[in-house]
């Protein structure tokens, strides 16, 4: 099971990047998927999620309007486009994958998750 995320750097205020995520070793249309980030000093945050089947997504209110989030199940990669970033966006960037196998339409969580990935660094500054 392995979530490797990529796309970080250092990114001036106002900019863009855009994350990755390559999930291997499992049935990827049965997980959602999340993006979360911890900042030094600060709590593990949710930033955003969506549901194994990609009808649902969620985002934190402080990157709602900037962050949109999307998942290709064939090519079994989901992506996080965050714009307008800000430096309170600085953080270290983890995948998550939440198993949700239900049949069912579901909504994913931002609240916990099953697996993470190593994370990458996301750093906004001048």
């Amino acid at each position: 099971f392995e979530l490797v995320e990529s796309g970080g750097g250092l990114v001036q205020p106002g900019g863009s990047l855009r994350l990755s995520c390559a999930a291997t070793g499992f049935k990827v249309d049965d997980y959602d998927i999340g993006w979360f980030r911890q900042a030094p000093g600060k709590e593990l945050e949710g930033v955003s999620c969506i549901s194994r089947t990609g009808a649902n997504t969620q985002f934190a209110d402080s990157v709602k309007g900037r962050f949109t989030i999307s998942r290709d199940n064939a090519k079994r990669t989901i992506h996080l486009q965050m714009n307008s970033l800000l430096p309170e966006d600085t953080a270290t960037y983890y995948c998550t994958a939440d198993y949700n196998p239900s049949p069912s339409p579901s909504i994913c969580t931002l609240s916990y998750f099953d697996h993470r990935g190593p994370g990458t660094q996301v750093t906004v500054s001048s």
